[in-house]
């Protein structure tokens, strides 16, 4: 009797731990948030293999979701995607990391059309949630942000942006990626830019108010920066770039970024006392911000041609590798404005992961491409195709993991031990 108490406590002993791993302490450098956890999509690491191979570069499992352009996120032990169902419900899942099996879902009433000339994209959710090792902060189409509890699904908050504050319903919705930055939550919703509690969701501050326009709150992700000894948060709207204090929502300093309909996509990127920064259909520049007085200014470094679109470049040893509009990868120095070089074209958008001098790209055929950073010339290692569907979300890289969400899935690709 004694004998089978005794396994039976052993039983439940394991379950609990299995059931805990879910948001235990990160064993693996987990990507919590859009572009990962320096929000910068540079991981460290020793170095990826130079091949992409299947012998090196192995798919784990794959699993069918509703369509989704929102990239995946994960903890030690899980990978969490949003999904827009039956185009009218949205849902968030939550899957083990080893083996694909879901751990909980969870779903709400949120989709929206967007405008025809962005129709045949899809409507899907295009928010990449953040993950603090308990909550999960999701935004939903419609102007939501929604947070759950990581362990299980059950939905903790809500805010309803247009509900709240009165604004207009974003023409292409939430596009913004929340930031975490310690207790607080700061997002583009509500036409504006807005710091929340996270334990709450109580707004605390709303600043860079604009009517909504056609095209509603904007697409750019914040960013936290310390730009002439200020730590801000660097926000780009759909016509300008903007650094706040954290603290109370003031406006340091602001900057006219020229754009077409809006379309300042980047993530703002943060250089020295700069901020490099690209948008449709016009140029890239560096802005340099300067305090004098207690009072900073932001002034224009340089300029160059290259027209960005959707892809935030990545940055290694002052040379920002970036996408461009014309589909073509470029080499900029960032201290001088210089292009080193420019490519054939591959694909019309590419998420751009680095470690060390190489770098892995994805772009939306589902081709993944690994180049060297060298800023002599293009250099491809390897490319292959890893998906038959679209993948516009971002890429995730985590330990040996490798996690691309497709169009309607989800695929974990571990890196070979010892590979080359």
């Amino acid at each position: 009797m004694r004998e089978h108490v005794l396994r039976g406590s052993l039983v439940a002993l394991i379950a609990l731990v299995c059931q805990s791993s879910l948001v235990a302490q990160e064993e693996l450098p987990a990507w919590n948030q859009w572009r990962g956890p320096q929000r910068d999509a540079v991981i460290p690491g020793t170095g990826w293999p130079t091949t992409l191979s299947e012998e090196v570069l192995k798919r784990t499992w794959r699993v069918e979701l509703p369509p989704s352009y929102s990239g995946p996120i994960l903890s030690d032990s899980a990978v969490f995607a949003t999904g827009t169902k039956d185009q009218e419900t949205e849902v968030v899942y939550a899957l083990d990391r080893r083996t694909g099996i879901k751990l909980w879902s969870a779903q709400w009433p949120g989709a929206i059309t967007v405008p025809f000339f962005a129709a045949s994209n899809g409507s899907w959710m295009r928010s990449t949630p953040v993950f603090d090792g308990t909550s999960l902060y999701v935004a939903g189409m419609r102007d939501v942000l929604v947070s759950l509890n990581a362990q299980t699904g059950e939905e903790q908050w809500r805010v309803d942006f247009v509900e709240q504050l009165k604004s207009p319903l974003p023409a292409f919705g939430f596009c913004s990626s929340p930031l975490l930055d310690g207790d607080w939550l700061y997002v583009q919703a509500g036409a504006s830019f807005i710091k929340l509690d996270k334990h709450t969701g109580k707004i605390v501050w709303r600043t860079l108010q604009d009517d909504g326009g056609m095209m509603g709150s904007a697409f750019s992700s914040p960013i936290v920066a310390t730009l002439a000894g200020k730590r801000q948060i660097l926000v780009q709207t759909r016509e300008k770039l903007a650094g706040v204090d954290p603290e109370n929502g003031e406006v340091l300093w602001e900057q006219v970024v020229p754009s077409f309909r809006g379309m300042n996509i980047l993530t703002p990127v943060p250089f020295g006392d700069g901020v490099f920064t690209s948008s449709y259909q016009n140029k890239s520049w560096l802005y340099r911000v300067s305090e004098a007085d207690g009072k900073f200014t932001c002034a224009e470094g340089w300029n160059n041609s290259a027209q960005g679109y959707m892809s935030t470049p990545v940055v290694i040893e002052d040379h920002a590798y970036l996408h461009l509009q014309n589909q073509r990868f470029t080499c900029i120095d960032l201290r001088t404005g210089e292009r080193k070089w420019t490519s054939t074209p591959h694909g019309k958008y590419c998420s751009l992961v680095a470690q060390n001098d190489l770098i892995l790209a994805l772009d939306e055929r589902g081709v993944l491409l690994l180049l060297r950073a060298n800023p002599r010339e293009f250099d491809l290692l390897d490319e292959r195709k890893v998906s038959d569907d679209d993948a516009w979300a971002h890429i995730a890289v985590s330990g040996e993991d490798l996690i691309v969400r497709e169009l309607n899935a989800v695929s974990v690709f571990r890196w070979k031990a010892g590979g080359d």
